[in-house]
């Protein structure tokens, strides 16, 4: 077994954390397709509405981990003026 510095489930926990403030939620495929596996395996949703934000990019669960940060960092950068 290969230890990574980041494990996905610690990714995803920061990731958790990070998405509570904007009542989002990190949903993971349960049942991935083979198109799934070789990219993606996530997407967001928003808790209060329950429609998809982000991750449905021609596909169902179409964003990796390195996507939802990405966005995240996108979307928070918005919010607090500033420029990544």
């Amino acid at each position: 077994m290969s230890f990574r510095k980041d494990s996905d489930q610690s990714v995803e926990r920061r990731i958790k954390r990070r998405l509570a403030k904007y009542l989002l939620d990190l949903l993971k495929a349960q049942r991935p397709t083979p198109q799934v596996k070789a990219h993606g395996g996530y997407k967001l949703r928003d808790a209060r509405s329950g429609k998809i934000v982000f991750g449905e990019k021609g596909y169902e669960f179409s964003a990796t981990l390195e996507d939802i940060e990405a966005w995240l960092d996108e979307e928070e950068a918005k919010l607090h003026g500033t420029k990544q």
